[in-house]
């Protein structure tokens, strides 16, 4: 039935991260850009789906385990013979990255077999990370983002920077700009990104693509800030003990979405700290992790006050 459809959706990579913890060893760990905004959704309570594809071999089938576990609506998440999309990531703090997928089934994703009427219910539906910098895929859901649009679900968009955004990105950035109600986007990012070594100036590059959508600054210890239209909201970072960074951009997003959503009546202020705390809850464990409500409420509720 169309009322158990989600509400919120995040579309594009899940994958297996591979990090090395010394001497040869590695630990994978699942993870994606995209799956865990869509976990880190689901986790807070938030009816979620992924939209993506994975394989059907060990590392797919965890992926389909985790989303299970997640809650995550499992009528989007496609599944290819085909090979694993892995992310190798030789340092943890801060994340170093390499992705490993040739033909792999992240790329197969078909929006034409979501099931009928997957969309009628959706708010939200957030798009980025590698997703949208790997052909046939990409163009895939970059249509899937325009008809979402056209639909009136709003548009969230985090680019992610990796190192496999070059300038033929550029037109993504611009035309995913556009179209996002809500950007977040952190200093490396933006340098990665505008090829540009000041943070700042290419922080007005990106306002100028759309400047009535709302965007999310993230700038590690420095804090971050919220803009929506020509007003600005700063916040300090939290202090906690970071076992790594790994995800925390993913969690804050989703903290943020979650805030809209859910308390529309919150100040501008306390949707960034809140977005924040995800973040910082992120951080406290090793891997991409997906905070639950009542630690990120904690912490949200520790050195800020809210409405």
């Amino acid at each position: 039935m169309d009322a158990e459809f989600p509400v919120m959706l995040s579309a594009g990579e899940a994958l297996t991260d591979m990090i090395a913890c010394g001497h040869g060893q590695w630990r994978s760990v699942v993870g994606g850009s995209t799956w865990n905004v869509a976990r880190s959704m689901a986790k807070l309570g938030l009816a979620t789906g992924f939209a993506g594809a994975v394989s059907k071999d060990l590392f797919g089938q965890e992926l389909l385990r985790a989303s299970a576990d997640a809650g995550l609506d499992l009528r989007l998440l496609q599944q290819y013979e085909r090979p694993p999309l892995l992310a190798i990531v030789g340092e943890s703090t801060p994340p170093d990255y390499f992705f490993i997928g040739s033909d792999s089934a992240d790329l197969h994703f078909d929006p034409a077999q979501l099931p009928t009427g997957w969309s009628s219910r959706l708010q939200w539906a957030h798009f980025g990370g590698i997703s949208l910098a790997r052909q046939p895929l990409a163009g895939k859901l970059l249509g899937l983002a325009r008809q979402l649009k056209a639909q009136g679900v709003k548009i969230s968009y985090d680019p992610n920077f990796r190192n496999n955004m070059h300038a033929d990105y550029d037109a993504t950035l611009h035309e995913m700009g556009r179209l996002a109600d809500l950007i977040k986007v952190s200093d490396d990012d933006l340098r990665g990104l505008f090829r540009c070594p000041d943070a700042d100036l290419a922080f007005k590059q990106l306002r100028a693509i759309n400047p009535a959508a709302t965007v999310l600054y993230t700038r590690g210890e420095l804090g971050a800030s919220l803009h929506i239209e020509e007003s600005v909201w700063r916040a300090d970072a939290l202090k906690v003990a970071v076992a790594d960074t790994i995800g925390a951009g993913d969690a804050s997003i989703a903290g943020l979405l979650y805030s809209l959503f859910m308390h529309p009546e919150r100040a501008p202020e306390n949707h960034l700290r809140f977005a924040l705390a995800a973040g910082a809850a992120a951080c406290m464990a090793s891997g991409a992790q997906a905070p639950g409500l009542q630690q990120i409420e904690a912490l949200y509720k520790g050195p800020y006050k809210k409405n």
